[in-house]
């Protein structure tokens, strides 16, 4: 079963630009920019991978894999430099050729569909340096809610604990239209070792004794107060600790936000999977919502 990262697809819902207009949420919070203390931050991403294609059976037919993420994060101190949070994750995916957008039906049939609540992780963020306020620091451990990655041939998430750490940072030109950001993930899994038996049902966790590290660049240009266009880019590899297996792959992708209202925005975004080592390859369609109280 190839692995594949959605950091680099939820992260494109964080993408923000600089303060310069501050009635608009995605001008002011960055990913690196932490909420004061009782300010709430709730997202909902919504992210559609297709895959055609993987490294052992060339072309096939068309697998779906749906991941609906969401995350509440409550700003707990003064001076907006401690967070806490809860992150989870619902997961649909089928095989054999059906729709792209087919997962959304949530179904379970033996064989060709799963669905179900998957994982979920308690998670803090903080900003280590008091001085720099486009550094930060989100960390926390996921906690897998699956009995098996895979049954009967079919893959639903990762029965692997993932302890996850993820650096943001952030640059605004000095023309104040610009705005590069950066991350850099570092992603423990540990676990059972995985076995598969003769129904092609799995124990343990495939990635268990691994290290993920996904490396994203997103490149963002805000041509009004309340809106944004971006170009993403993301390198991951996955590190073989004891598993006997690694990977590598490639992703590119473009994107928009905009401000519905003070408190609301919406995002959309399209990535390609566009080369890779021991992994497949597909296309991702994003859809995003993300509310912050004033």
């Amino acid at each position: 079963m190839i692995q594949k990262t959605t950091n680099f697809l939820f992260i494109t819902l964080f993408i923000s630009g600089i303060s310069y207009a501050q009635e608009s949420n995605i001008q002011t919070y960055t990913p690196s920019k932490l909420l004061h203390k009782g300010q709430v931050d709730v997202k909902w991403f919504n992210n559609f991978y297709t895959q055609t294609e993987d490294p052992w059976r060339g072309e096939h037919p068309r697998e779906n894999y749906f991941t609906a993420t969401f995350e509440t994060f409550y700003g707990v101190s003064e001076n907006s430099r401690f967070n806490v949070g809860l992150v989870f994750n619902v997961k649909s995916n089928n095989i054999g050729g059906k729709s792209w957008f087919s997962p959304i039906n949530f179904a379970n049939e033996e064989g060709v569909s799963r669905s179900g609540f998957t994982s979920i992780a308690p998670s803090i963020s903080f900003q280590p340096l008091k001085n720099v306020g486009n550094f930060s620091i989100r960390t926390g451990v996921f906690i897998p809610l699956v009995d098996h990655e895979k049954e009967n041939g079919v893959y639903l998430d990762k029965k692997s604990y993932v302890w996850e750490t993820k650096f943001f940072y952030d640059y605004t030109f000095p023309s104040g239209k610009w705005q590069l950001f950066t991350e850099l993930d570092t992603q423990f899994n540990f676990g059972e070792k995985y076995e598969e038996d003769a129904n092609k049902t799995s124990e343990g966790g495939f990635a268990n004794n691994s290290l993920g590290l996904p490396v994203s660049a997103f490149v963002s240009y805000f041509p009004s107060s309340k809106s944004t266009v971006y170009l993403q880019t993301q390198q991951y590899f996955l590190i073989d600790l004891g598993n006997d297996f690694g990977q590598e792959y490639t992703q590119l992708g473009i994107g928009g936000k905009y401000q519905v209202t003070r408190a609301l925005n919406i995002e959309v975004s399209y990535t390609n999977f566009v080369r890779g080592s021991d992994s497949g390859f597909g296309e991702t369609l994003n859809l995003g919502l993300r509310f912050i109280s004033n």
